[in-house]
């Protein structure tokens, strides 16, 4: 809810916005406890093993939503994928892996998942033009600004590089701020003017 909130704020009235809630499921990174999540997180180091079952289910899930605004008369390419932190990471995942071409991602204080499943190089799928807003705080101490810096790198190489916009704001932690709300608006309203 606090990000449905904080988007009424920059919303332009052409523009939907779905905000969907990740599930309640234990995280093995909270000791098990069932907290909202799209997937299991179970270390928080660029080598820790990942969730490859759940984060695939979580993208099915997302398809599945962008298929029901296309039933409901929303071109995909009209679409705008996005999220914080695990929603980020479902989002980049998602946009790189869907048969839908989207019109762009928003990927906020967030990483690559599943990277070592993409293949070197430049991807061949629909959204290889795909443009991607990607933010990050210096200070954020749960994801930190190298796993940012590192999943840029690697987007550049599987997309084209003039297509994504990499933003870090001065002293932001884990959370967002009013010049990186700015900044989305300014994205959003670029690749999804009104028709």
């Amino acid at each position: 809810h606090g990000w449905s909130e904080a988007l009424a704020g920059i919303k332009s009235p052409h523009v939907k916005y779905i905000c969907p809630h990740a599930p309640v499921m234990p995280v093995s990174l909270n000791m098990n406890m069932a907290m909202p999540s799209w997937f299991d997180i179970i270390g928080l180091s660029p080598d820790s093993r990942e969730d490859e079952a759940g984060i695939k289910k979580a993208a099915e899930n997302v398809k599945a939503l962008i298929d029901q605004e296309v039933k409901n008369g929303i071109p995909s390419n009209r679409i705008i994928l996005g999220g914080f932190s695990q929603g980020g990471a479902l989002s980049l995942y998602t946009a790189l892996t869907t048969h839908q071409k989207l019109a762009g991602v928003v990927a906020l204080s967030c990483w690559l998942p599943l990277q070592a499943s993409f293949p070197q190089g430049p991807i061949s799928g629909v959204n290889k033009e795909i443009a991607v807003l990607q933010c990050h705080g210096d200070c954020d101490p749960l994801v930190p600004l190298t796993f940012g810096s590192l999943t840029v790198e690697k987007l550049k190489s599987m997309i084209n590089p003039a297509n994504i916009t990499f933003r870090t704001y001065a002293g932001m932690m884990h959370s967002s701020c009013v010049e990186e709300m700015m900044d989305i608006k300014q994205f959003i309203d670029k690749h999804l003017p009104p028709v």
